[in-house]
């Protein structure tokens, strides 16, 4: 723990990491005022699973296994590659993807519907096509249901999966949370999320069985996913994170993409680690904080 420590470099590694996390090293970006407009709870509010799993420290875990599982499905990995600057601005699609987390989580329903009209118009450029499966070209979209439906499953298990296996509580249950971030996605344009564990398993080894491979482009995504342009230091932590993260992958995803199984020994390492984070950079996020007291002055 002690090399972790001066590896971080205390304060001033928690302010490159918000920094690195949200694009702001106070951790509270100019769009997370958003969190103050509007006058209701939002989608899901303090007591909700949502807030309790998106509250975690166990996201930072969740959000790299995400970026693998959706590495997974060819048309989302092409999308990817075609439409995002992940390789020139890694940080900033990292930042927008916090943004949209954070708000669509903590947010006002009118936050959420600013957010979401700021998404669908970024994915209504998104299109092109994919080799699918069978070996044809396929058209994908951003705003194609099915595939909507991949990014959201992959992003709802990889949170639950992460919370559960570093051993952070989920007061109300595992089909609560599933249940809850259904919504999210409906102002996105899906409207069949599933509402359980078992639904969303079930939907996941559809997947598996029908549309997740390996195309050209998976070895080059994966590898930069796992090492990111970030500092000696931050690499030496993002690096024991990402190996719990793969620990929670399964079957066949691991061999799409091209990875070999993790021990689960490095959850347990993360776990201290993650915990160490949390005690420097507090409890709770800016943006969950500034939820807080707009709700507040709503009693």
């Amino acid at each position: 723990m002690n090399k972790v420590v001066a590896l971080l470099g205390g304060n001033r590694a928690a302010d490159a990491f918000r920094k690195t996390v949200s694009g702001d090293p106070t951790g509270a970006p100019a769009w997370a005022q958003q969190m103050a407009i509007g006058n209701d709870v939002g989608l899901f509010g303090p007591e909700s699973a949502v807030w309790e799993v998106h509250g975690s420290i166990s996201t930072l875990v969740g959000g790299i296994r995400a970026l693998l599982m959706q590495a997974a499905h060819p048309a989302a990995l092409t999308g990817v590659a075609e439409h995002s600057q992940y390789d020139t601005d890694p940080l900033g699609r990292l930042e927008r993807t916090t943004r949209w987390l954070t708000i669509t989580t903590f947010g006002s329903t009118e936050a959420i519907e600013r957010e979401a009209r700021r998404v669908n118009e970024l994915h209504s450029h998104v299109k092109g096509e994919y080799p699918a499966k069978d070996g044809k070209a396929a058209p994908y979209s951003a705003r194609d249901a099915r595939h909507l439906l991949w990014v959201h499953c992959a992003f709802t298990d990889s949170f639950l999966r992460a919370q559960i296996e570093l051993g952070y509580p989920i007061a109300l249950g595992a089909d609560r949370y599933v249940q809850e971030w259904a919504k999210s996605a409906v102002p996105l344009g899906l409207n069949n999320a599933p509402q359980s564990a078992l639904e969303l398993q079930e939907a996941i080894a559809g997947f598996a069985v029908n549309e997740v491979e390996a195309i050209a482009m998976t070895p080059p995504i994966v590898k930069f996913i796992l090492k990111p342009p970030f500092s000696k230091g931050g690499l030496f932590f993002y690096r024991i994170l990402a190996n719990a993260a793969i620990a929670t992958i399964d079957e066949p995803f691991l061999t799409v993409l091209g990875l070999k199984k993790r021990s689960k020994i490095w959850l347990r390492v993360s776990r201290k680690l993650l915990d160490f984070l949390s005690y420097m950079l507090g409890h709770e996020s800016p943006s969950q904080k500034i939820a807080r007291a707009r709700i507040q002055a709503l009693q």
